[in-house]
């Protein structure tokens, strides 16, 4: 099992500081939420787990190995599914590993690999059927998930996504959770996950962070124990309490106006 470690990270951008005293775990096989307010952090948060921004003190480690750059431990999904449009579903999903075992071995042993790989993952996510069609010929649910095998081809011990399901419609999204939870089940890979979506954070994952802003620390984490996931779940009220709460922690923490008193406030001024 690894554990991926934040230590007393921070991150300054010029005089702005970003993040601040960022401590967080994730284990192989678990799933946590990163959620707050716009401008706390997030995604500067995954980006620098990612390896894509670097920090400016404090350490990061997936067991003992510092993280200094982006590696095959760690995989990104984002929002904006960043395929080649000239490839194919399964020539996206295979192109990054697929080309650099070749390079490596010089053999046609790697490619075999790759291609196993590959339609093993096309399988899983459902694209059977349009393997050989190109990313145009899709809808954003099917981008993401090419996007999503494709992040899965190396095995990285770590899946990093950054509000992956933000642009699909409600019913995609709901077949989308519950392919990534299947997804966690039989990759075994820790699921590092940004969303704004409160309710969607309390049906997928097993730890909630509460990210609160000026500048980014973790305000609170939420341990979700709730039974087996099914779309039914949403309305039972220990469910409804969690998401109730949650969103209740990140307006107290926002700085936004939320007292109705303050807004009468102000137009009778």
């Amino acid at each position: 099992m690894s554990t991926l470690a934040v230590s007393q990270l921070c991150k300054r951008f010029d005089k702005f500081e970003a993040l601040a005293d960022i401590n967080l775990s994730v284990e192989s096989g678990e799933f946590v939420a990163l959620v707050g307010a716009s401008g706390c952090g997030k995604s500067t948060l995954l980006r620098i787990i990612g390896g894509l921004e670097t920090h400016s003190s404090g350490a990061l480690h997936i067991d003992g190995r510092e993280i200094t750059r982006p590696g095959r431990d760690r995989a990104m999904v984002f929002q904006d599914y960043s395929l080649y449009p000239w490839l194919s579903v399964s020539e996206n999903v295979r192109f990054c590993r697929g080309l650099k075992a070749y390079r490596k071995n010089q053999t046609t042993a790697g490619i075999g690999e790759a291609i196993r790989r590959a339609n093993l993952l096309i399988d899983l996510m459902g694209l059977t059927r349009v393997r050989d069609s190109s990313p145009a010929q899709l809808s954003g649910g099917m981008r993401q998930r090419v996007a999503i095998a494709r992040a899965l081809m190396a095995q990285p011990e770590f899946l990093l996504m950054d509000e992956p399901f933000g642009a699909l419609d409600t019913q995609t999204r709901e077949v989308m959770h519950d392919l990534i939870l299947h997804v966690k089940e039989s990759e075994r890979c820790g699921i590092l996950f940004v969303t704004h979506d409160v309710e969607e954070a309390v049906y997928l994952a097993d730890r909630v962070v509460v990210l609160a802003p000026n500048p980014g620390h973790v305000d609170s984490v939420w341990n979700i124990n709730l039974p087996a996931r099914s779309q039914d779940l949403k309305l039972a009220p220990e469910f409804l309490c969690y998401k109730r709460e949650i969103t209740q922690r990140i307006r107290a923490t926002s700085g936004i106006v939320s007292d109705l008193s303050a807004l009468q406030a102000l137009s009778a001024a």
